[in-house]
């Protein structure tokens, strides 16, 4: 019989497998250096993965071109491309591509930008990335299954020129709840995780699969790209004996800096750029911890270095990247909005109102359809997002908007919007410093953050928590970009 409960690994197999990073490796790219428009095809379909490493029964995942994760797309910044993406599924699925400013038609939301890829069906996709930077790729619908099952895979857009690093490395880190057979578990959209954390599993892979340690020389500089697309997990990674440099979150450069504490912090769909200066002993081991869940810290990887004689004994002074052309957003003139975020369980709604109803009735029947237990100032839109959602907003084009968003929540909360990139200006009333944008922001309960961008894109662009379980439950709304002229 199948286990599928939470965590059915015994624990010295979850700290082994379950809870080790390792080594990234080199993904191919397949970069089309010909004239005119780069096509790629994506399709997808059921696969299987060795997620869980030698030895292990392979598991059943859904895949982009038959791997989890799905195919690193490397593209170049200002040049078009087209994805035809094919779905062999036996659902309707769309792609989202997560950080690129592109036009609202591509941005992959059925019924919202464009008719969902019905199964035997295919959709082209077609932009011309504005900016260099990693992001990622995922559905937009029935997401929280899904993505649950692997579907998602890596974009990254380069540089102009070549960012001066010994190695460019890609760290694609999830979460799975897998059962003692090594298969995924069932039991998504399980309503009393909707009120709470969310799906977080008890496996943890990178790049696909439960990997050894990270081989290294001392002397290295290397540029790691950490992406998070779990449906729940929040990491807060500590790289032992070594300092960390952020130099873009979410894809868009930021002034070098170390992070606070040093620990990475990366919700799910954030992305996160580090220069790490390679300075340990030849032949030493340096542990990476993730030590976000209080009392659940545990090792990821150990950075490898070999015996070799060291690159070099001196680094130069980290460099900025170059900056994408985002408008700069002109906060005299900003117009001010307001998203308050409620719900969830130990909430001040709960039990009380139409909010409390839907609560316990989600925790008495525990499984099923989504019901709205979140909300977005009073308002609740569930599943994926469809035709006819109204705004909650509508922005002026060309205008800059700063927007206060107030968790009043107990518990975690990344918010992504769509097509944009954002300057955040405040927490809790301090100003953000080293200048950081992102299209993804994580909200600690009772966090309020400002943030303004230039509304610069029309079309009805989708916002939400990116846990995707919350998403689902009802904390997602739509604002609307349209000209002046439109209004009257």
């Amino acid at each position: 019989m199948s286990s599928e409960s939470a965590f059915p690994i015994p624990r010295r197999r979850f700290l082994q497998a379950g809870a080790a990073f390792a080594a990234a490796s080199f993904l191919p790219t397949g970069v089309s250096t010909g004239a005119g428009v780069d096509e790629r095809r994506l399709t997808v379909a059921p696969g299987r993965a060795a997620m869980l490493g030698k030895g292990n029964p392979e598991t059943d995942v859904w895949t982009y071109g038959g791997v989890f994760p799905g195919p690193l797309l490397r593209l170049r910044q200002g040049e078009p491309v087209r994805i035809v993406v094919e779905n062999r599924l036996d659902e309707d699925t769309t792609v989202h591509w997560h950080g690129i400013r592109l036009p609202n038609a591509m941005d992959g939301v059925p019924g919202l930008t464009q008719p969902p890829i019905r199964p035997g069906e295919s959709f082209v996709y077609e932009f011309t990335p504005p900016d260099a930077g990693t992001f990622w790729y995922h559905p937009h619908a029935n997401s929280l299954e899904q993505l649950g099952r692997g579907l998602a895979g890596v974009l990254i857009v380069e540089e102009a020129k070549p960012v001066a690093v010994d190695r460019d490395l890609l760290w694609v880190l999830r979460d799975w709840r897998v059962t003692s057979e090594g298969q995924i578990a069932s039991g998504f959209g399980n309503m009393m995780e909707a009120g709470m954390s969310g799906r977080v599993g008890n496996t943890i892979t990178l790049n696909g699969t439960v990997p050894g340690d990270q081989p290294i020389r001392a002397g290295e500089r290397v540029r790691l790209r950490l992406v998070n697309v779990s449906l729940a997990r929040i990491m807060s990674l500590r790289f032992e004996g070594h300092a960390p440099v952020v130099i873009a979150i979410d894809g868009q450069p930021c002034e070098p800096h170390k992070p606070d504490g040093g620990r990475i912090l990366l919700g799910p769909a954030m992305r996160i750029d580090l220069l790490i200066d390679m300075k340990g002993e030849p032949g030493g081991r340096y542990r990476v911890i993730d030590d976000f869940y209080e009392g659940l810290e545990y090792e990821l990887t150990r950075l490898a270095y070999s015996d070799a004689v060291p690159v070099r004994t001196r680094f130069p002074e980290p460099t900025a990247l170059p900056m994408n052309p985002l408008p700069e957003p002109d906060l005299s003139a900003a117009e001010r909005h307001e998203l308050i975020l409620e719900g969830g369980m130990m909430s001040r709604m709960m039990g009380s109102g139409a909010m409390g109803r839907g609560m316990m009735e989600g925790m008495g029947g525990m499984m099923g359809v989504a019901r709205a237990m979140w909300s977005i100032n009073g308002t609740s839109m569930t599943g994926d997002g469809h035709a006819d959602m109204p705004p909650l907003f509508t922005l002026a084009r060309g205008k800059t908007h700063l927007i206060t968003m107030r968790n009043r929540t107990a518990w975690w909360h990344p918010m992504h919007l769509h097509g944009f990139s954002f300057r955040v200006l405040t927490r809790n009333g301090v100003e953000v410093p080293h200048r950081q944008w992102a299209d993804t922001v994580l909200m600690a309960p009772e966090d309020t953050v400002e943030a303004a961008f230039v509304a610069d894109s029309p079309g009805d662009w989708m916002l939400h928590c990116h846990v995707t379980d919350h998403q689902m439950a009802g904390l997602m709304t739509v604002l609307r970009v349209r000209d002046a002229e439109q209004e009257r």
